[in-house]
């Protein structure tokens, strides 16, 4: 039947294997495994003990000073039956034992090693409830792998370095992992915070564009059997939390986690939900159209938005893709800074007050948290504020281009502003902030041959604007633009009996300008980072039994300290070449793809 062949192709991603295990956050069910390990490339044959495999996402090295750093194992722990238990949780203080306790730079390093065959999971690391890192398993070979993730969590130095008068805080991680005699992977993981002591030329500013003095959590509390994010399950669900801030604060920011799973993992394949009516598809695939977006409220007022970057996971599209260059924000999601200080003025009055998150046509599930950022006034016991004006408007249209049976062709536009506008006065004086959020977003679907060949053009941009006018008369602006590109070309042959073979064509990219200007003094950073692989994949009885894949990534990034460059490829899970480069003359080759 016609909607059969359909159903195979648009849902590889999403009903390849049916496991035993309820769909939940953390089993993944909608993935693609290698199901025959390390007979599914062409390798010779291994040795009795091989060196585990490492892989890695490409992006430029944390820049550190020169000073030794002071560097603490916090967590050391064998994630192996973890599903539905709670978080793995140690006491977290502050590293006491070093030498000097005035730190420039603060990196966390997460290491971990796996072997067997297992899912990608996706995982979660708090400090009393501030979440300092998201990100994703790799999928294990047989003979094993290793990778490490370096952070700059530096913003985070308050929480991690509180005074030891304080409570103990405690550090807790979520990976819900399950073993068992099909999939035995176990992650054996190392988490350290290395302390860079601050030389001449680095150490921790203070005043308005310096580091927050207090941030709270805005997640779920502990105890819990699962992550700290709040879960959403659909367009209309609304989750959040209440919080109280200090009446001296002057400036509030907050740092929004996403990430998507299960029928929303990847929404931007999702046809509109009259293409699923006409085509008798109800209840069998995940539909709400190809647009989502995450709306944050104070109070019930929407105050900002995340279009977030489409981070594909390590099993996604084709799991060879990703070996071992892994896809960009893989092994560290990004998070999305939205400035709130414009609304001070209705936060200031020592009474609770309410976060929330939902996200337009979601479907189950979205993992989100935030991390509320707060400058405080330490010379005065109270600031006070008053909101100016604030502004959102939005438009969204879905226009079907052709559609004839299974074959269809859609696009997408998506547009939104959100601009506020209000005053802070502290003991530095009388400061008036002006934010803005502007969103573009279009969706190109083309899907053919029946239903077996999709085709998905996107592109998503993000320019965001603060201008704040200090009581000197000088002015803080930053000014940042993001684009995410996305092309994805996802084709079935049918082979007969009951096979096929899948063929896939990505491309992906996360481009971003920033600008940012204090006074006299202004600085502006660039980043280009492309990634395109191609790849297919022999399919018998549900299971891969063999299939090829070649990745390749160009990563460029400029700022006034210098340049980082690195261009490199693989192909079948060998290194093609890794080409990286400190000098500004140097131009990375380009990629094409086929």
């Amino acid at each position: 039947m016609a909607s059969s062949s359909f159903m195979r192709s648009l849902l590889l991603f999403h009903l390849f294997f049916s496991l035993l295990y309820p769909l939940s956050s953390t089993a993944h069910l909608y993935k693609l495994t290698t199901g025959v390990g390390s007979k599914l490339l062409s390798h010779p044959k291994p040795l009795k003990n091989p060196s585990p495999t490492r892989f890695f996402e490409v992006t430029k090295p944390v820049k550190v000073p020169k000073t030794k750093p002071c560097s603490s194992l916090v967590l050391q722990h064998d994630f192996a039956s973890t599903y539905g238990k709670p978080p793995v949780s140690v006491p977290y203080s502050p590293p006491s034992h070093c030498q000097s306790q005035n730190f420039s730079k603060i990196v966390l390093e997460w290491t971990a090693t796996c072997k067997g065959r297992q899912f990608d999971r996706i995982f979660g690391v708090w400090l009393d409830g501030v979440e300092l890192l998201r990100s994703c398993t790799a999928e294990p070979k047989a003979t094993g792998i290793v990778w490490t993730v370096e952070k700059d969590i530096t913003r985070y130095s308050s929480l991690l370095l509180k005074s030891q008068t304080s409570q103990t805080q405690t550090l807790a991680v979520y990976m819900g992992n399950i073993v068992d005699e099909t999939y035995t992977g176990v992650y054996h993981v190392n988490l350290s915070f290395h302390f860079y002591p601050a030389d001449d030329s680095n150490f921790l500013k203070s005043g308005y564009g310096s580091r927050p003095d207090l941030i709270l959590p805005i997640s779920r509390n502990l105890p819990l059997n699962d992550g700290l994010w709040f879960e959403i399950q659909n367009q209309t669900h609304v989750e959040g939390k209440e919080f109280i801030i200090p009446k001296n604060a002057y400036r509030a920011v907050l740092e929004v986690y996403v990430s998507f799973h299960e029928n929303d993992e990847f929404w931007y394949l999702n046809p509109p939900n009259d293409y699923i009516d006409v085509n008798n598809l109800t209840g069998s695939i995940p539909g709400n159209s190809a647009f989502r977006e995450v709306l944050v409220s104070l109070d019930g007022e929407l105050v900002g938005a995340v279009w977030p970057f489409t981070v594909i996971h390590t099993g996604g599209v084709n799991p060879l893709l990703w070996r071992p260059i892994s896809a960009i924000g893989s092994f560290n999601l990004p998070s999305y800074d939205i400035e709130i200080t414009p609304f001070l003025g209705n936060l200031l009055d020592g009474k609770s007050h309410g976060l929330g998150f939902s996200v337009t046509n979601a479907l189950n599930v979205w993992f989100i948290d935030a991390n509320l950022h707060l400058w405080l006034d330490n010379k005065s016991k109270r600031t006070q504020g008053k909101l100016l004006g604030h502004n959102s408007k939005s438009s969204s249209s879905i226009s079907t281009l052709s559609m004839e049976g299974l074959n269809a062709s859609f696009l997408i536009h998506s547009t939104r502003s959100i601009s506020s506008h209000g005053w802070v006065k502290s003991s530095h004086g009388k400061m008036t902030t002006k934010t803005t959020q502007d969103f573009n977003f279009m969706n190109k679907m083309d899907i053919s041959k029946n239903g077996n060949l999709q085709i998905v053009n996107q592109r998503i941009q993000v320019t965001n604007d603060l201008h704040t006018t200090l009581p000197s008369s000088s002015t803080y602006v930053v000014k940042s633009t993001k684009t995410f590109p996305l092309y994805l070309y996802y084709d079935i042959i049918n082979q007969g009996n009951g096979s096929f073979v899948a063929k896939s064509k990505i491309k992906l990219g996360f481009n971003e300008k920033r600008s940012k200007k204090l006074g006299s003094t202004s600085s502006k950073i660039a980043l280009k980072n492309l990634q395109k692989g191609r790849g297919d994949m022999h399919v018998e009885g549900n299971l891969v039994t063999n299939g090829t894949a070649a990745t390749s990534q160009v990563y460029e990034y400029v700022d006034p300290k210098g340049c980082y460059s690195r261009n490199v490829s693989s192909s079948n899970g060998t290194i093609l070449y890794d080409e990286a480069s400190n000098s500004c003359s140097i131009r990375v080759r380009s990629i094409e793809l086929e």
